[in-house]
């Protein structure tokens, strides 16, 4: 055989790794324009309230399933419903810088594009909380759900008239769901483990989370998934391949045909 084996060319499947300064002050840079951009759209509480109860009627006339299923489940032990709101508190921001950190680090084929999906979706949900204001499910007494956080601790918002931290009529879309979605989505695509599909378990148990606390309609995971899915078309996704899912970058491939062999190499 003449045929020789050479290792695959370093740029073929993989992407060069982002300076790392300038992903932090790019990240930092992003969540600091929506923290901002988020308290541009207090003060709309009227309107806020007036959109909760367009919402929740609609979800009436379509037949969703009410929150309240959700939240009955949750309130059966003090201990189920803490265990939902610590959650709702302490996995959102962690779990997806978490996926980040760690695509930078071991999978840099996927970081960009992922960064890129994550801010475009971002950067929509912050148009929308300001062109839409929503008062959440929790604060509308038409839907007859009890604020778990402020009932059973532990919560993320203080009172709505004085908390200067957090705009608590963005609701819609949820963020909590839809980085939830791009997380799994993009462990999904990253890695080649046969057990890489129970990574969805985290937007569904998100979805369950936001919903049983009454932070969060059915139609904001709705809108957050439809967003998540229009970056995903605009925004380029590399294919999955043995080396962006994880595998040895130094996999052998047959030498072109046009270069020159020993003679008597394939002795």
């Amino acid at each position: 055989m003449n045929a020789r084996t050479e290792p695959a060319p370093a740029g073929s499947d993989a992407i060069a790794r982002p300076p790392l300064v300038r992903e932090l002050l790019l990240v930092a840079g992003l969540f600091l324009v929506y923290k901002f951009g988020r308290q541009l759209a207090t003060g709309h509480t009227g309107e806020a309230f007036h959109h909760a109860h367009r919402v929740w009627d609609f979800e009436r006339a379509v037949q969703l399933p009410g929150e309240g299923t959700v939240q009955s489940l949750l309130l059966h032990g003090d201990g189920l419903v803490q265990l939902a709101n610590t959650y709702y508190a302490a996995v959102h921001f962690p779990a997806t810088a978490a996926f980040l950190i760690w695509l930078y680090l071991r999978r840099p084929a996927h970081y960009v594009w992922a960064r890129r999906v994550l801010a475009a979706v971002t950067a929509a949900a912050l148009a929308l909380h300001l062109l839409f204001p929503l008062a959440p499910p929790r604060m509308l007494a038409a839907t007859g759900l009890v604020d778990t956080a402020r009932a059973y601790g532990p919560s993320v918002y203080g009172d709505p008239a004085t908390d200067s931290l957090s705009n608590q009529f963005a609701a819609m879309p949820s963020l909590h769901f839809g980085w939830a979605l791009m997380v799994a989505i993009g462990l999904i695509v990253a890695t080649r483990s046969r057990w890489r599909w129970l990574w969805s378990a985290h937007p569904l148990l998100t979805l369950l989370v936001i919903v049983g606390t009454a932070n969060h309609y059915w139609l904001d995971a709705v809108v957050a998934a439809a967003l998540l899915g229009l970056a995903l078309a605009v925004i380029h996704v590399p294919r999955r391949t043995a080396t962006t899912a994880g595998r040895a970058q130094d996999s052998l491939v047959p030498a072109r045909r046009d270069e020159p062999t020993l003679v008597g190499a394939g002795r």
